[in-house]
């Protein structure tokens, strides 16, 4: 397959993916939540995780996401909350940024910090260590300040998103 070829699929699958999110939005009653990246480059992610027990183990019943960031982080977020479902806390955490964004097809270099986002994400929602709020029951606990909010927080009081649809150009 030549490289526009291969360039072409990966645009096909993450727009298809990014057209029709699965697992967008909050979710009001999650055992964990945790949130990546950084409100000064725009790319952020928030992942909401609620557990069930099945067969004596703990493991991931659903996971949603909300998304500031551009087109391909949004597809992975998709795609991985997907993935993860069923897993125990350990083997989503075992996942790395590539394994999460394989079903897209190889990510290009300016492209795997899409995965790598994704990644963090997860690993702050689900890993303990990575952020004290990880992996509680108290809704309080896991509530907080929106992406939105954050980043409204950062810059001068005002935000604006904008929505791109099918034929907008950015």
């Amino acid at each position: 397959m030549s490289m526009v070829n291969r360039e072409e699929e990966l645009t096909r699958s993450v727009e298809e993916a990014a057209r029709q999110p699965k697992n967008l939005g909050e979710m009001e009653s999650a055992d964990a939540v945790g949130t990546a990246g950084r409100s000064d480059c725009g790319d952020m992610l928030r992942m909401w995780v609620k557990f069930k027990e099945e067969n004596g183990r703990r493991v991931i019943d659903r996971a949603t996401f909300q998304s500031f960031g551009c087109q391909t982080a949004i597809a992975v977020a998709s795609i991985a909350t997907e993935m993860i479902r069923g897993k125990t806390a350990e083997e989503a955490l075992a996942m790395k940024g590539d394994e999460l964004s394989s079903p897209l097809g190889p990510l290009p270099p300016m492209k795997i910090h899409c995965a790598q986002l994704v990644e963090e994400a997860l690993r702050s929602t689900l890993d303990p260590s990575a952020n004290k709020k990880q992996i509680s029951t108290t809704p309080s606990d896991i509530s907080g300040p929106t992406l939105a909010d954050q980043l409204i927080a950062k810059g001068e009081g005002k935000l604006k998103i904008t929505l791109l649809h099918k034929n907008d150009t950015p």
